[in-house]
């Protein structure tokens, strides 16, 4: 599906190696955006993440993308949906922009390369989206805490296996994990990825659980309560042929 189209805007995907998939949306509508806030995506990909952002209330979203044929998408969704002057897609890595940002950002998010020293696909750019070669956890880490504000939130979508060994790299940056989620595609399997909430500021730390599907196609009442904003099967003038699904592959 190279077009996946949603309530307030629609993304083009035929070139990102990333497509549009069930925890990335939730991820993204699940994102601890407040009104006006200043927000960076690093390693944007089709710009999904930016765009529910500034659904959300975002002032202002930077963009940063690393493979030109993702930034290139990126870019023409965000000229394409209504908050095209709120949004900034940068063709760049994340470590040379971060040299040369200005003004903190309230909330630094990405759903990053999540795998190390693991299995290659084919396709190159699918690489790049999936393994941290070129963005480790430790350079994430350092990058959130150049570029967020004292009191920004970095917000990441990492696999479950993951979640210690990322925590513990940012407690050593002064990030806290203060918030966990982890999501179960059913209530009987296990978690496979989680998002996390970190901050600088003191705060309780939460874990909960969300599970995603009642059964195959239907949401729990927990998950559409996130994703009704933003998915058209949701929408009350939608027509009842319109109900399209999102790939069902958590991570």
């Amino acid at each position: 599906m190279s077009v996946f189209h949603f309530q307030q805007f629609s993304v083009q995907q035929e070139h990102s190696a990333m497509k549009v998939c069930t925890d990335s949306v939730l991820f993204g509508a699940m994102a601890p955006v407040h009104e006006g806030d200043r927000v960076l995506d690093i390693g944007a990909g089709t710009g999904l993440l930016s765009l529910m952002a500034a659904q959300l209330g975002a002032a202002s979203v930077t963009a940063v993308e690393l493979i030109e044929d993702a930034y290139r998408e990126c870019r023409a969704n965000f000229a394409a949906s209504p908050w095209a002057g709120r949004l900034e897609a940068v063709h760049q890595d994340v470590q040379g922009f971060s040299l040369k940002a200005g003004q903190p950002y309230d909330l630094v998010i990405s759903n990053p390369p999540f795998f190390e020293n693991h299995v290659r696909a084919g396709d190159p750019s699918r690489n790049v989206a999936r393994h941290n070669d070129r963005l480790c956890y430790a350079d994430l880490i350092a990058i959130a805490d150049r570029l967020a504000s004292p009191q920004g939130l970095l917000y990441l979508l990492m696999p479950a296996h993951a979640v210690a060994k990322l925590a513990a790299a940012a407690s050593a940056s002064g990030f806290c994990l203060i918030r966990q989620t982890d999501y179960h595609g059913y209530a009987h399997s296990g978690a496979k990825v989680a998002a996390l909430v970190f901050s600088r500021m003191d705060a309780d730390f939460v874990k909960e659980r969300l599970v995603v599907y009642e059964s195959a196609g239907i949401y729990t009442q927990a998950s559409e309560q996130y994703l009704s904003p933003f998915l058209r099967r949701f929408s009350k003038d939608r027509q009842d042929s319109d109900r399209t699904h999102i790939p069902v592959h958590l991570n």
